[in-house]
C-alpha cells in the first residue's frame, strides 16, 4: 500500500509550528530542512523525516491524515460520544489509531453526508466563512412554498443570530402535500436550514446533507462509508477551485 503524503506546511500547522501562510513563507526563505535539503514549496512528507527550522531539529509523532465520507442515518449524533448513549458517527467506520472528529454537524434527526477527520487545517477551510464553501441540502417541507417564500430564503431570513447570507435554492418538487427542493447556504448556524423554512412557513419534514464543500453523498447508501486519501481530498479541492 502506498504510504499517504501531507504537504510540509500543512504537516507543520497541524503540530503548533505556526499558521500554514507563515510556515509557507518560511520554507519560501529556505529556512526549513527535511532530511539535511532545504525544502521547497509544494514538498511532500509522511512524517518520518528530520526536520529542522532555522537550524534545529523538530520532534514530532507521525500523524496519518485519514478522511471519512459517511452517509449518517437519522437517529445517529455527529459527535464521538454521547453521554445518552446513542450511536456516534464513529460507530459507523472501523476502529482506527488516529483521534478522528466530525466537520460540520447534522443533528440526529437529519441525514447525510458527514466527514471524519484529524486533518484540522481542512476543517478550518470547510467550516470558516472567509472561504466561501458552502453546504447542499435536500430538503422535503409541508405544502408548496410560494415564490414569496423562495425569494426570502434566497434573500437571508432573520433568526437570532442575524440575517442569514442569501442562499441558493432549486429544484422544487411537489408530491402531494410536501416539496422536495435543494438549498445551499454558507454558514453553519445550528439546525439553520431548518429554521430558515419554518421562519417563511414551511416545517421541514426531512433533511438530507448532499454535499459540503467539494465532497458530496453521490451514491453512498445509508450508513455506508469511503475512506479518501490525502491526495483525492487535494485534487476535489483544487477541482472546486477551478470551476
Amino acid at each position: 500500500m502506498e504510504v499517504p503524503t501531507v504537504k510540509l506546511q500543512a504537516f507543520l500547522a497541524q503540530h503548533g509550528f505556526g499558521s500554514r501562510r507563515g510556515l509557507e513563507t518560511m520554507i519560501g526563505e529556505g529556512r526549513v530542512t527535511v532530511d539535511g535539503t532545504t525544502a521547497t514549496i509544494g514538498l511532500r512528507v509522511i512524517g518520518t523525516e528530520s526536520i529542522a527550522i532555522d537550524g534545529k531539529k523538530i520532534t514530532v509523532n507521525a500523524v496519518r491524515l485519514r478522511y471519512f465520507l459517511i452517509n449518517k442515518p437519522v437517529g445517529v449524533v455527529s459527535t464521538t460520544n454521547d453521554e445518552l448513549g446513542r450511536p456516534t458517527v464513529l460507530s459507523l467506520i472501523p476502529h482506527v489509531a488516529e483521534r478522528l472528529y466530525p466537520v460540520g454537524r447534522l443533528d440526529a434527526d437529519s441525514e447525510g453526508l458527514i466527514l471524519l477527520t484529524n486533518d484540522g487545517d481542512l476543517a478550518n477551510k470547510l467550516t470558516h466563512p472567509r472561504y466561501g464553501y458552502s453546504k447542499r441540502y435536500r430538503v422535503t417541507v409541508e405544502g408548496l412554498p410560494t415564490e414569496k417564500a423562495i425569494d426570502h430564503l434566497e434573500r437571508g431570513v432573520r433568526l437570532k443570530e442575524g440575517y442569514t447570507n442569501p442562499a441558493t435554492v432549486e429544484g422544487l418538487v411537489e408530491r402531494g402535500e410536501r416539496t422536495t427542493f435543494e438549498i445551499a447556504i454558507s454558514q453553519g448556524w445550528n439546525q439553520q436550514v431548518r429554521r430558515m423554512c419554518e421562519r417563511v412557513g414551511y416545517p421541514v419534514t426531512r433533511l438530507v446533507r448532499v454535499a459540503f464543500g467539494p465532497f458530496k453523498l453521490d451514491h453512498l447508501r445509508e450508513k455506508q462509508y469511503i475512506e479518501l486519501s490525502p491526495e483525492e481530498v487535494e485534487e476535489k479541492l483544487l477541482e472546486m477551485m477551478r470551476q
